[in-house]
Order: structure tokens, then sequence, then C-alpha cells
């Protein structure tokens, strides 16, 4: 004998004493009046154990399971899970009858026959550790066990509480044993297997027995067979040690005790136990899935986790809020359309790579409810830089988790046209535009009332352009000098505020960097593709500015409706205004625009405005139908996402010599819309109201033959004024009535100007006889009348008139349009 036995000896009847000591002091509790046969060795009397016992709670209160939360798309599907342990509530007649078997077997046989405490297992499990000389066998009933984990449970992060709810000791397991007694009192045997399945740990990551059928199993813990059902039953006494992904060896030795356990206690007949037996585990795992990350649309997951963690209904704290997503079972609905998102997801990979020197990023927002139907970034979600992740998302605001964005360009100049619209500018107002130009600051209206500054500075164009463009031409071919003379007579402050109203956070007004400044209107305010949709979301959505939402509703596990998320939506700028800005806006994606001359048209009505930085770090284009607003941006961006110019960058595998709204981020932009435009009605926008709109270009209607009232209704009604000449003319159409108007009929013309009536005398229109070849041409009387330079061009019959005549025929022949 070496010289440790003694000791080892000795060691070893103090530990057997203690277990004595234990199963006495349980024995002597639950058993009234029994005697404590060990208790004295440990210097214990049945009086303390008593007191000891009745000095605990009667009850433990029983804490809601923590749940993974999902997160659904639209459609329903799955985009993503969170949790701090991967479980799933299920009643226990959602779990297959040999599951149950299965686990009672090889846990606690008699469960359905003891109370609280299975004395013949405790005194079993004691003699069988006596002659062991050490602890081989448990004698916790199922009940016992599901206090333990309770406990654990309901530790948290508590470090004390989860050390107490694990030490050895007897104050320990008579605390166990106590709120077993309670539960056993108030529950039935069947809630107690219940929860005990829920709470009980599975390994891999995997809490209670619906999460642990799903992953090792790929099916719902009620399909679970005889060889799954005894594999499962196997993990909770060591769910690390016989974890079947990483020792399927010992998993089957274990899954085969199982098998024996319940052959042995009749539960299934013995051939069947051998049949079994010589299975393989065949697994079939679903992969664990936690968080954003292993979506399919990451960054629109982040966005959603963080606009929730900003709602103070879901908790009185960010993290009381983050502890609700990640453990309450919420199911959470979402705004995000999978069919957008893929189109997104396509569209700017092709563009710009994860590892370019910049960032791509797209917004699709639903206007008239905010919904955020797609968000998408060139820099997938991860750690790895070498391979351009991020988890920084440069789609939504800064105050949202977000970046901090970009200059946005041009993209601000509808904030001014909007306003100058609004406060009564007509869109046919021209304003001399020269390529380069020196403003003062003092021509500048700030918030106070007050001029901005008393410098200068130089604005130059970046486009050609006339002369003098109107409202129409100068926001078209996006001209700097006429919309920095144009927000003189609309002041700062008005268009700063409108940008604000329609979503741009603009979050620093005055100071250096400031946003409110009198180059606003060109775009020097940092912001997020978000942002933007939402504010251009307002003009296809007739002014009705409605907050980005990416969530509908939320439910609990029991699909009792834990909060909503309406629509919230408000009226910022005037229907018909909001039209104007459309109609303007059109032209960048009709004609010769810049979006339709890259390609960027639409089979239906489209609009959009290109933006561009001074110094080209950044491109941006705003397209939208009526019933989708899309924010394309690409931005150039080192590694560390530090802004850089995108020339002589390779970007999406083309070399960048100059960048541009419509030529740079607008193909990123078109080639998302034309996937989607298939899934989009095909609305029209509205015309806006020549009657309130001053300036607007209204073609002018055909008023020929009717009456003279009967046509200056038809006109004014369209927005015209009008004046009737107090002479008639030749027409075909009866005396009185209108014979042509100047003007003419197809013409446009803008809101407020004035259309010419001319009535006609009832006889048809006579041509003058050709010239003579000796004198050149007719006389003057006779050029007068049909209709010549005077550019009164006659519709009663030819409608007469020279290239320069504006006069157009109403019909009544053959005339044709004098222009």
């Amino acid at each position: 004998m070496s010289d440790l036995e003694p000791e080892r000896s000795a060691s070893t009847v103090l530990s057997h004493l203690g277990s004595m000591v234990v199963v006495s002091a349980i024995l002597g509790v639950v058993c009234a009046g029994l005697a404590i046969p060990f208790a004295a060795v440990a210097g214990l009397s049945a009086r303390d154990v008593a007191e000891t016992m009745n000095e605990l709670p009667e009850e433990l209160e029983t804490e809601a399971l923590p749940q993974r939360t999902k997160i659904l798309a639209a459609d329903g599907s799955t985009l993503a899970t969170l949790y701090d342990e991967n479980r799933v509530n299920v009643g226990l007649n959602k779990v297959s009858k040999v599951m149950r078997k299965a686990i009672v077997s090889i846990e606690d046989y008699r469960f359905y026959q003891h109370g609280a405490l299975d004395v013949k297992g405790t005194m079993r499990a004691f003699i069988t550790n006596q002659a062991a000389g050490q602890v081989s066998q448990g004698g916790s009933s199922i009940t016992q066990q599901m206090v333990k984990l309770s406990l654990l449970n309901q530790a948290g992060d508590n470090a004390e509480e989860r050390k107490a709810a694990q030490e050895d000791t007897i104050a320990r397991k008579l605390r166990e044993l106590r709120y077993a007694v309670a539960f056993e009192q108030n529950y039935s045997k069947d809630w107690i297997l219940e929860r005990y399945l829920n709470i009980a740990y599975f390994g891999d990551g995997v809490y209670g027995i619906q999460a642990a059928a799903r992953h090792y199993f790929s099916k719902d813990a009620g399909q679970l067979r005889l060889r799954e059902a005894a594999t499962l039953a196997g993990l909770v006494k060591n769910p690390v040690g016989y974890d079947p992904t990483n020792y399927p060896d010992k998993a089957m030795a274990r899954r085969n005790v199982v098998i024996d356990r319940m052959a042995q206690l009749n539960v299934i007949p013995e051939k069947r136990a051998e049949k079994v037996k010589d299975q393989g585990l065949k697994l079939k795992i679903t992969p664990n899935r936690n968080g954003c990350l292993f979506s399919n649309a990451p960054f629109f997951c982040d966005y959603v986790v963080q606009y929730l963690k900003q709602d103070p209904e879901l908790g009185t704290s960010r993290t009381a809020r983050e502890n609700l997503l990640k453990s309450g079972g919420l199911t959470i609905k979402t705004t995000i359309d999978m069919r957008f998102q893929q189109a997104a997801d396509d569209s700017v990979k092709d563009h710009v790579y994860a590892t370019d020197n910049a960032i791509g990023g797209l917004a699709m927002i639903e206007p008239g409810t905010g919904n955020v139907k797609a968000l998408a970034q060139s820099r997938p979600m991860g750690n790895d830089q070498d391979k351009g992740q991020t988890f920084l998302n440069y789609t939504i605001p800064e105050d949202l988790g977000g970046a901090r964005g970009f200059q946005a360009g041009s993209t601000f100049k509808a904030f001014t046209l909007a306003q100058a619209i609004d406060q009564g500018i007509s869109l046919s107002t021209r304003i001399p535009s020269p390529d380069s130009r020196t403003f003062s600051e003092s021509d500048y209206e700030d918030c106070d009332g007050e001029p901005y500054g008393s410098g200068s500075f130089n604005v130059q164009n970046s486009t050609d352009a006339e002369s003098s463009p109107n409202l129409y031409t100068g926001t078209q071919l996006s001209v700097n000098t006429f919309f920095m003379a144009l927000e003189q007579r609309t002041g700062i402050c008005k268009p700063y505020r409108l940008a604000k109203k329609m979503g741009i956070r603009l979050t620093n007004p005055t100071g250096p960097g400031a946003e409110r400044v009198p180059s606003f209107t060109l775009g020097i305010a940092d912001t997020t593709p978000l942002e933007m949709a939402e504010a251009y979301a307002t003009f296809a959505g007739r002014g009705v500015h409605c907050d980005s939402r990416p969530v509908t509703r939320i439910e609990d596990a029991n699909g009792t409706l834990v909060k909503s998320y309406p629509k919230s939506c408000l009226q910022v700028l005037p229907g018909g205004v909001a039209d104007a800005v459309n109609d303007v806006l059109r032209g960048v994606q009709e004609g010769s625009g810049f979006g339709a001359s890259n390609g960027l048209a639409l089979n239906q009505e489209s609009a959009g405005k290109t933006g561009t930085t001074s110094n080209q770090q950044a491109v941006w284009f705003l397209g939208y139908t009526p019933n989708l607003a899309t924010a394309s941006m690409i931005a150039g961006a080192n590694r560390a996402g530090s802004p850089d110019t995108l020339v002589g960058q390779y970007v999406g595998g083309s070399y960048i010599s100059t960048a541009s709204g419509s030529g740079t981020a607008g193909p990123m932009w078109g080639d998302a819309m034309h996937a989607v435009e298939q899934y989009l009605p095909d609305d029209d926008f509205t015309a806006p109201p020549a009657d309130q709109i001053s300036g607007l270009l209204v073609e002018i209607p055909s008023t020929g033959g009717k009456s003279v009232d009967d046509a200056k209704k038809v006109l004014e009604d369209a927005g015209f004024a009008t004046s009737v000449t107090s002479y008639q003319v030749d027409s075909s159409y009866p005396q009185g009535t209108v014979a042509y108007t100047s003007p003419g009929s197809g013409d446009t013309g803008s809101s407020g100007d004035t259309v010419t009536i001319y009535v006609s005398d009832g006889t048809p229109y006579v041509p003058p006889p050709p010239p003579k070849k000796d004198n050149g041409g007719g006389d003057k009387k006779d050029k007068k009348k049909g209709g010549g330079d005077d550019g009164n061009g006659n519709g009663g019959g030819n409608g007469g008139g020279n290239n320069k005549g504006r006069g157009n025929g109403n019909g009544g022949g053959n005339g044709n349009n004098g222009r």
C-alpha cells in the first residue's frame, strides 16, 4: 500500500459520509418521522435539516424560458433568427410518444410513480456509489433536474447565482428538493416533463427538444422516430461529450444504451431494439444560424434590429430591448420583398465589387407607406477586411447604427425646386445662368431672417446649358448657377427645413461642417440611400411623407400581438407642388434627359434626378415611379470607409476616368429597377393642377368649332388666361365660333400664359394666288390674310402660316401646325 492510500481512504470515507448525510436528510424530510441514521456523523440532526428546509421559499417562480426570435420577410419566409439560447418551446402533445418514453426510460423510469424524490432511485444510487468508491450514478428525478436547470436559467449572467445553482453542497440539494416538492404539489407530471424537455440542453448550441429535433434531424419533435429519439434522449446526461456532430461514435454508443434500457423496461420489443441499434445515426443537420450574419439580407436585418432597439415600448433600456429580441420568442414581420432584395443585391454586386475602393448602396421604399422593400450594399457583412467585409451598414443613417453617409450632390436641388414652386415661383421663370458666377452670402436669407453672411464664393456649372434656363431645363440639366440663384429667391431655411420634413437627418445646421449654408442646394450634406429614397418617395407620394418602416408587427411565441407598426405619414408638401416636381423630373427619364440617354427609362412612367459631388467622391441616381422610390449611390471609399475620389479607380471591373450620377450610379439603379418593374402596378403620375402651379407646361387643348364661352372655359380650366380678338377671320367653322387659337392646339404653354382666341367669320379660307414670277411674291394684303409672318395661321382650311407662325388649325380641313 502506498503512502497515499490512507489519505485516499479517509477522503473516500468523508465523501461517503457526506453522501449519506444528504440521503438521510432527504429521506428524513420527505418521510415524516423517519430517523436520519447518518446525520450525527456530520453533526446534523433531523431538527437541523427540517429547520433548514423550512427556511427555504416554498415555491420557485418559473420564469418564461428564453426562446429564439424569428424575423420574417413580407412573404412569411424566415429572414433570420436571433437568440442567446436556440430554443423553441413546444407543448408535450407536440413531442412524439417515443421521444417521451425514451427520455423517461433513461433519466427517471419511475417518474410517473414517485413524488419529488425517487426514494428507491436515491437509495440505489447511494449504494452503487458506495460500492464504486465514487459518484457513478445519479439519483436525481426529472423534477429535480428540471429545478436545477430552471435555477441555472434564471441565474442568467449573474455569476454568484450560477455558482449557487451548481455548487456541490447539501444546502443546494435541499433547496432543489424543496422546490421539487412544490412543483409536484402544484403541477401535473406532464407539465413537469414538458418543461424539462423544453429547458434541457442538447448540445451544439441547441436548447429544448424542438430545436434539437430541427438541428440534428431537420424535423419537428412530433415526427421523431425511435432511432432519433434515443439519440436525443442520450444527450442530456452529457450534451458536450455525446455531441453527435463532434463525437459520433460516443453518441451512437450512448444511443444504444438508451435503446437497451427501453427494451429492458419493456417499452420496446427486444427484436426492434436490436434492429435499430444496427442503424447509423443518420443525422440531417440544419445549421444554427444566429443573427443577421446568416441572413439572405444581412444589412436589412441589421436595420430591423437597430430600429427595434430604439423602440422604448419594447423595454426601458437598450439592453432590455436587446434581451427581449434575443430571448422573447418573438415573430417579427417585416416589409422586405425578397424579389426586390434579390434584384438590388444582384445589381450592386455587378456594378461594385466587395474589394473595390468604392461602396455601392441601394435602398427601395414604397411611397404612401414608407415600407422598406430592399437594402443592399457592395461590402458584405463579416470581419474579413481582405475580402471587403464589414459590419458597418452604409445604407442607413448613423443614428440607426449605420454610417455617416456621403455627400448627395445635385439630388438636393429637388428640395429647392419644390420650395420654389410652393412659394409661387413660375416654372417658366428664366434665370441667367453663366458657366461661372460669383455669389454673395448676403443675398441668402437664413432662418433668422438675416443675411447668411458677408463673404462671397464662386460656383461653376458641370453641365452644358442654355444661358437662361427655366425651372424645367435648369433642373433637367442640373445647372449649378441656376439653382444658386433660385435659392436666393427661396432663402436657405425653407428648402433646408423641407428636406428634414422629407426624411433627411441633417444633424449639423451650423458650425464647422455646417449643412444650412448657401451651397445647401448643391448637396454638400452627408446622407444615406435610405434617407434619400424616403425623401424622393415623398414626391412620388404626392407630398405625403412616410417614415421609413421596416417592421409591420411583432407577435409573441403564442401568436399574440405585442405591437403593431402602422405607417406614419404626414402631408409635408401640397399635392399639386409634388405633382409639378414629378412633372419636371420626368424630363430626366424621357427624351434626351440624362437618365433616358443612359438607358434608364422604364416601361412605365418614371422620374429621376442625378447627383455628383464636385470632387467626384460620390455619385447618385434618385429615380422613382408612382409606387417605388429607389436611391442608388456609388461612393469612393478606402478599406476603412473614409471618402476617396472615384476617378482613377476600378469599380466593378471598369476604370473610372470621370464619374457621373446618370452614367455611373444610374446603371446600378436601372438594372435593379428593370428587374422589379414587372412586379409594380403600371400607374401614372398625377398631372399637376395648372390652376395652382404657375408656369406649368401644359398642352393646349383643341377648341375649334366651340363657342367662345366654351373655349374660354376649356382653356382656363387647363390653367391658361385667354383673350379674344376684336375681329373675325376666315374659317369653315360656323360664324361666331372658334376658328383657331394662338398658340395652337397640341402646342405646349406654361400655365398662366395667355392663349388668344380667333373667331370664325363663317367663310372658308381661300389661299391667295401663287406669286407672279416677275414680282417674286404676293401683295402685302394677301400675305397678311394668309397668316404669314404675323404668326396667326388659319385653321379653317389649310392652316396657313409659315415656319415662323405660332398659329394652329383646330381642324376643319387639312391645316398643319405653324411652328
